[in-house]
């Protein structure tokens, strides 16, 4: 207990958690069950598809309706990242955000820095925003925020630059404090660059927080000022949206874009069948839902967010609070609250629209750490505890499996016994509450990652034999989710992969009306070979024995669950509601 103390000490604790955390991103990369978007495996399809097609643009998809809803920058990284195909894996795919995430992160710690004065807060905000959760599922994978995240934060880096450089010297002129054109013309090609890789809406949030930062931050406004940054904004607003406007230039079918992207995409966003106040107050996207998006994103760390959100309501509401923030101060102001107004305002809202904005709330929850009360630590605590244990009890039902492996099994209940260690020390000892609640939601990250790696390893895909008997087949794959049988072209490469519906999915793909028992046959008979998932915990062998052959069988992770699957009673045996077995089976006369 006295080493878990010294570790907690922040001049120990923040510089180690913050390796921990960054090798923790890069750990397990490549793996197909890294947390992601569902959507990712349908953009990695686009991107195959476009490679495949030889040419920039148009782009390609096999997937009805699903061709143009995200702009090209996207998927040319792909193109470049994988060397047009000839390194396609998702490893490779996948890099580039972690190349944009540690960016954002190397920024946000060094203005933290330059705010606070303090190196070991700088880590704490870098720890902060890596520990979002947000950060985790969004800024690692392929389809990810991280890109537009570090491009739409260029201007409100360069803003906030100015207000700390201001601050510390001690001749300031008004001219000095105010972005220059060349620097307005700077703020739009980010932004242009930021709105390539996920929508020209984003230009307005981007902008828009530039504008408040600026004139609510100078050292003294006026009209001139006033007039000056309006028309810089402006200016930069206008090349952003020309660079993303570019997109129509270059596309072969600009009328495709403009159905499937502008109107499909966006304009659709602020469509509603019942009265806009009405789904603003009782639809599916409420506004209130919105109000919490910080504390959402920051995921695990969600009561400690909201512990800040608080301390700002609290504080917000009395006029002297204003007067003393310094400038570089309500340039972070400026930033969270513009883009959660801002996305506030379409019918369609989400906590994820708000990401950009999110490397302001780690600096933001750096800098007042202390202030934040030491109850909303403690709930994250109480919150993580079970989580630990259950993450634990699923390693070690992985590690009695015959893919299992002791080394990481023992390694992720090492670290789940480190992370309720902290829980423990953090419940009991307020002086490390809230450090605990930081190394248990690292622990509970690095569970995670461990845990799954066994499934991810090539030593549980199929064996080499069979990977050279798929070759050129026509395959049919259960897909229970929009995009999800991309994912067997990395583990069946070179076959021709068709996809079914499966797992309670019905969209007319490959009758999936049928019973079972006759579905299964139908596929052995039109296709070389299917993919076929076990129905139940129960079931020992196929259907289809013996009017098929079992090439080779391993282990699936079973993302969509019955009601009634998971209760009480079993919440504790995993192994009845989350394995299955995934058979590879052909005709018996083939």
């Amino acid at each position: 207990m006295a080493s878990l103390r010294t570790l907690l000490r922040p001049m120990v604790l923040w510089p180690l958690l913050l390796v921990c955390t960054m090798a923790l991103y890069l750990f397990g990369l490549g793996g197909h069950l890294a947390p992601t978007n569902g959507d990712e495996m349908v953009y990695i399809h686009i991107a195959r598809m476009t490679t495949e097609s030889g040419h920039w643009l148009p782009l390609q998809s096999e997937l009805a309706g699903m061709r143009n809803t995200k702009p090209p920058l996207l998927i040319w990284q792909a193109m470049v990242a994988s060397g047009w195909g000839e390194h396609w894996s998702l490893l490779a795919l996948r890099l580039p955000s972690i190349a944009y995430t540690f960016a954002t992160t190397a920024l946000l710690a060094f203005f933290t820095w330059r705010m606070s004065g303090k190196k070991r807060t700088a880590c704490l905000a870098a720890v902060l925003y890596l520990l979002f959760f947000s950060t985790f599922r969004y800024g690692r994978v392929y389809l990810t925020s991280a890109p537009e995240t570090f491009w739409l934060s260029l201007p409100m880096w360069w803003v906030l630059w100015l207000r700390v450089r201001s601050s510390a010297s001690t001749v300031t002129t008004v001219a000095s404090d105010a972005p220059s054109w060349l620097a307005y013309t700077m703020f739009g090609i980010a932004m242009g660059l930021g709105a390539a890789y996920k929508s020209f809406a984003l230009v307005a949030p981007a902008a828009a927080a530039v504008w408040c930062a600026v004139l609510w931050s100078a050292p003294q406004l006026n009209g001139r000022i006033f007039v000056r940054t309006t028309a810089g904004v402006a200016w930069s607003a206008l090349i952003g949206v020309g660079i993303f406007a570019l997109w129509f230039v270059l596309d072969p079918d600009p009328a495709a874009v403009w159905q499937e992207f502008v109107l499909g995409e966006n304009a659709g966003k602020m469509r509603t069948s019942v009265g806009y106040w009405q789904a603003a107050l009782h639809g599916p996207y409420p506004m209130w839902q919105q109000l919490l998006a910080y504390p959402v994103n920051a995921g695990l760390l969600f009561f400690t967010a909201l512990g800040l959100c608080w301390l700002g309501v609290r504080h917000g509401v009395r006029s002297a609070t204003y007067r003393r923030l310094t400038p570089a101060q309500r340039v972070l102001v400026a930033w969270l609250l513009v883009w959660l107004i801002v996305f506030t305002i379409p019918t369609q809202r989400s906590e994820r629209y708000v990401i950009p904005a999110v490397p302001a709330l780690a600096i933001g929850m750096a800098l007042l750490w202390q202030r934040i009360g030491r109850v909303w630590s403690l709930i994250s605590l109480l919150v993580m505890a079970p989580a630990l244990v259950m993450l634990a009890r699923i390693a070690d039902v992985i590690g009695q499996m015959d893919v299992g492996s002791h080394v990481l099994t023992g390694g992720a209940i090492g670290v789940a016994l480190v992370g309720l260690a902290a829980v423990f020390l953090g419940l009991f000892n307020a002086r490390w509450t809230r450090n605990a609640s930081l190394v248990a939601c690292a622990s509970v990250y690095a569970c995670f990652s461990l845990m799954v790696e066994p499934l991810s390893h090539p030593a549980t895909d199929y064996p080499a034999a069979v990977h050279a008997q798929m070759q050129g087949q026509r395959i049919a794959v259960p897909n229970g989710f929009t995009g999800r049988f991309e994912n067997y072209h990395f583990v069946l490469r070179g076959a021709h992969i068709k996809p079914y519906d499966a797992e309670g999915r019905n969209t007319g793909e490959l009758y999936p009306d049928m019973p079972s028992d006759a579905r299964l046959l139908r596929l052995l008979n039109e296709f070389d070979a299917v993919i076929w998932l076990q129905d139940d915990v129960t079931q020992d062998a196929p259907t289809c024995l013996p009017q098929c052959r079992l090439v080779a069988q391993r282990w699936h992770v079973k993302s969509r669950h019955k009601s009634g699957d998971i209760t009480l009673d079993n919440l504790w045996y995993p192994q009845e509601w989350l394995f299955g077995r995934e058979w590879l089976l052909v005709k018996a006369d083939r």
